[in-house]
C-alpha cells in the first residue's frame, strides 16, 4: 500500500444516476513493482505512481473501480468500493511504494470508468522509478472496451 498521503477515497465518493446517458469504458495499465536486471534472477524494486487524469476543462469524470493485479493475474487489492469523481483537469495518484513487491515484474491495473458522451476519455499513466538504480520509465493505459 501507499504510505505517501493516500487519497481519502470516501471524500471522492460519487453517485452515478443509472438514468444518466454516460459512456462506460475499461482501461488496462501495466505497472512494474520490479524489473529484471542482468538475469531473470536479479530484480530491482521500483516505486510506481499511477496517474488518473481528467483532461476535460468543464466536466467531471467517474472512475468506478481500480483493481490491482500481480504478475500471475491474482487480484492484490481494489482501491475503492464505490465510484469516485475526478474534477475537470484534475489528476489523482495512487502510489505503490518501492517496498511493496506484491505486483512483481508484470503487475497491472484495470480501471472501469464513465464519462458524458461528449467528454474526452480519461488518461491512465504509470511512472516507475528507482533513485537507487537510477531507473525511470512510463507506461500508458490502453482502452479495452
Amino acid at each position: 500500500m501507499s504510505s505517501v498521503n493516500p487519497v481519502n477515497w470516501k471524500k471522492r465518493a460519487a453517485q452515478i444516476n443509472p438514468n444518466d446517458s454516460l459512456v462506460y469504458g475499461e482501461t488496462y495499465l501495466s505497472i512494474y513493482s520490479q524489473i529484471y536486471s542482468y538475469t531473470e534472477h536479479l530484480t530491482h524494486d521500483l516505486t510506481s505512481t499511477v496517474s488518473l487524469r481528467n483532461t476535460n476543462k468543464k466536466d467531471t469524470i467517474y472512475v468506478i473501480s481500480a483493481e490491482y493485479f500481480d504478475t500471475h493475474g491474482k487480484l492484490i487489492r481494489t482501491y475503492f468500493n464505490n465510484p469516485i469523481f475526478i474534477a475537470p483537469m484534475e489528476t489523482v495518484a495512487i502510489v505503490i511504494d518501492e517496498i511493496d513487491k506484491e505486483g512483481g515484474t508484470g503487475a497491472n491495473f484495470i480501471f472501469d470508468w464513465a464519462i458524458k458522451p461528449d467528454c474526452t476519455e480519461p488518461i491512465f499513466e504509470g511512472i516507475q522509478l528507482s533513485t537507487a538504480g537510477r531507473i525511470s520509465f512510463t507506461t500508458h493505459g490502453v482502452r479495452l472496451k
